[in-house]
C-alpha cells in the first residue's frame, strides 16, 4: 500500500441530531452519549480518531447540547472544538458548512456520531488516509458490507467500480453500505447553501463527477438506531474485541513447525 499522500489532522463529528428513534432515552439524553459496552457512541467515534493521530475535532452540538459539552471539557486528544448550532438543526452538510471556517482549506475527516465499528487488522481511519488520492477525489467513503453490519436495518447504498469510484446502489445485496466515516475536501462545498441540508447532495455532485470514491473496512461496524439495539451491539463488541484477543494470541508457525 502506498504511503499516505496526505493524513487529515481535523476531524468534523456530528453530534447535533435529535435521536428520536431511541426515545424514550434520548427524552433526557443527547444520543452520541448513550453507552455502548461502558463507552459512549461520541468517545468511540473520538478514540478513533484519536488513534489516528487527529489532533482537533469539530463537534456540532445542538439537541441537549450543554451536556455534549460538558462531556468533551475535558477531553485531552483529539482537541475539541465546538460549532453551536442551537438556534437551528443543519443537518449534515449544512453542519459541516457552518463549520467551515473551523475545519480549514485541507481535507479532513468526517464521522457520525452515532455510529461506530471495531477494527480487525490496521485501522480504517488510516487505510483510509492511504486510499486518499486528492487529484482524483473530492470524497472519499468508508464502506462496510451487510454481513459485516449490527444494527443495519435497510439496504445497501453504493456500488463500487474495480477503480473504487462510487454510485448508487439502489438498495442492491451486492452493495456496501456508508460506514459512517469517511474524508472529504472543502472544494465540494464552494458556493453552498448555508440552510440545513443533507450530505446526499455532495455524494450525487461528487458521482456526476466521477469523483466520489469508497474503500471497504475490516471489522465489525454497528449502529444502534433503537433501545431495543443496544444489547446486540453490545454482544458485537464483546465478540469483536475477544475475537481481536484470539488473532492477538495465536502463535505464528513457520511452514514447518508442528
Amino acid at each position: 500500500m502506498k504511503p499516505p499522500t496526505m493524513t487529515p489532522k481535523t476531524a468534523m463529528v456530528l453530534a447535533a441530531g435529535l435521536g428520536k428513534r431511541m426515545r424514550p432515552i434520548t427524552d433526557t439524553m443527547p444520543k452520541p452519549l448513550v453507552k455502548i459496552a461502558g463507552k459512549t457512541l461520541l468517545d468511540w467515534g473520538l478514540d478513533s480518531l484519536e488513534a489516528a493521530g487527529v489532533a482537533r475535532a469539530v463537534v456540532n452540538v445542538h439537541y441537549l447540547s450543554e451536556q455534549i459539552v460538558a462531556h468533551v471539557a475535558h477531553r485531552r486528544a483529539p482537541k475539541i472544538v465546538i460549532s453551536d448550532e442551537r438556534e437551528a438543526l443543519l443537518e449534515s452538510a449544512g453542519g459541516i458548512v457552518k463549520a467551515l471556517p473551523l475545519l480549514g482549506n485541507e481535507p479532513f475527516y468526517i464521522i457520525n456520531a452515532d455510529t461506530f465499528w471495531i477494527d480487525k487488522g490496521e485501522p480504517s481511519l488510516e487505510r483510509l488516509a492511504l486510499a486518499w488520492d486528492a487529484a482524483r477525489m473530492d470524497i472519499l467513503l468508508m464502506l462496510t458490507d451487510l454481513d459485516s453490519a449490527t444494527g443495519h436495518c435497510v439496504g445497501t447504498d453504493f456500488l463500487v467500480a474495480p477503480d473504487g469510484a462510487l454510485t448508487r446502489s439502489k438498495g442492491d445485496p451486492a452493495g456496501l453500505i456508508y460506514a459512517g466515516a469517511a474524508i472529504i475536501h472543502p472544494r465540494i462545498f464552494k458556493d453552498a447553501p448555508t440552510g440545513s441540508h443533507s450530505l446526499n447532495v455532495y455524494f450525487d455532485k461528487a458521482i456526476a463527477a466521477g469523483r466520489l470514491f469508497g474503500m471497504k473496512m475490516h471489522g465489525r461496524w454497528i449502529t444502534v438506531g433503537t433501545p431495543d439495539a443496544i444489547p446486540a451491539a453490545e454482544a458485537a463488541v464483546a465478540g469483536a474485541l475477544a475475537s481481536a484477543s484470539a488473532r492477538k494470541s495465536v502463535p505464528i508457525f513457520g511452514k514447518h513447525d508442528a
